[in-house]
């Protein structure tokens, strides 16, 4: 949380973070034929996507919500793992780094840009200062939340759906967590849209010195959102199966 936030980005999207589901998953010939150590990491998982996003609700540093949110998502992939998804979860894997280090970057322009603060009640009005950045979060987020024919969409709902069609006790489980996970997703999601860009201004002196972000940040941007919007449909095939409907 306290370093750069390209380093975040980074670590948070798409390297340290996730190593951990990147071994589970080049770890299943082994994880295959132990049935008690799927149960447990799938209660991990289930857990951690509720607790996390739950953490994420009452978080007030923009960074920090999108650090948790990182972490819920995590669990996803955990729990899919252990239930032997392992394609949905390297496919969940693989969409939450563009749309998660878009989230983190779009951070890293509103912070930079307001005199590097981060606490959410220092912002508001940010809409008329920050159009750009306004639409790449809003890309972000709704990639996130799983908003149809966005890229979380795909592997997010792939979970949860093969999760509710395991038909145990613990597929059950890790379906309610998950939803409700969800639910808190889209919860803190629009708390960080509202408080940063909707509301009226909470520090009306500087948001006289807000801006938008450089050329060159604007530009990564746009390419992490293309992304966040395609990535997943174009991908569905490959991961999830031939003749997708959606």
């Amino acid at each position: 949380m306290e370093g750069p936030t390209p380093v975040s980005a980074l670590i948070h999207a798409a390297t340290m973070v996730t190593a951990g589901v990147f071994l589970l998953v080049r770890s299943s010939f082994l994880l295959s034929n132990i049935s008690e150590l799927q149960s447990f990491i799938v209660l991990v998982g289930c857990f951690t996507a509720f607790f996390a996003a739950s953490i994420a609700v009452f978080q007030n540093d923009i960074k920090k919500i999108i650090a948790y949110s990182t972490c819920s998502q995590l669990g996803y992939m955990f729990f899919s793992c252990g239930f032997l998804n392992f394609d949905l979860a390297f496919f969940h894997l693989i969409n939450h780094a563009f749309f998660k280090a878009l989230l983190f970057l779009s951070a890293g322009v509103i912070i930079h840009g307001f005199l590097d603060e981060q606490d959410l009640r220092q912002f508001g009005g940010f809409l008329k200062v920050m159009p750009v950045t306004y639409v790449m979060v809003w890309i972000g987020s709704l990639a996130l939340i799983g908003f149809p024919f966005f890229t979380g969409f795909y592997s997010k709902d792939g979970i949860l759906e093969l999760s509710f069609g395991n038909y145990t006790f613990y597929g059950c489980l890790a379906f309610g967590f998950g939803l409700f996970g969800a639910i808190l997703t889209a919860f803190y999601s629009l708390k960080l849209l509202t408080m940063t860009f909707i509301v009226r201004p909470n520090n009306k002196y500087n948001i006289l010195f807000a801006h938008e972000g450089s050329f060159i940040t604007l530009i990564v941007l746009l390419i992490l959102s293309w992304f966040s919007l395609s990535i997943g449909y174009i991908m569905r095939d490959l991961f999830i199966g031939l003749g997708v409907d959606c």
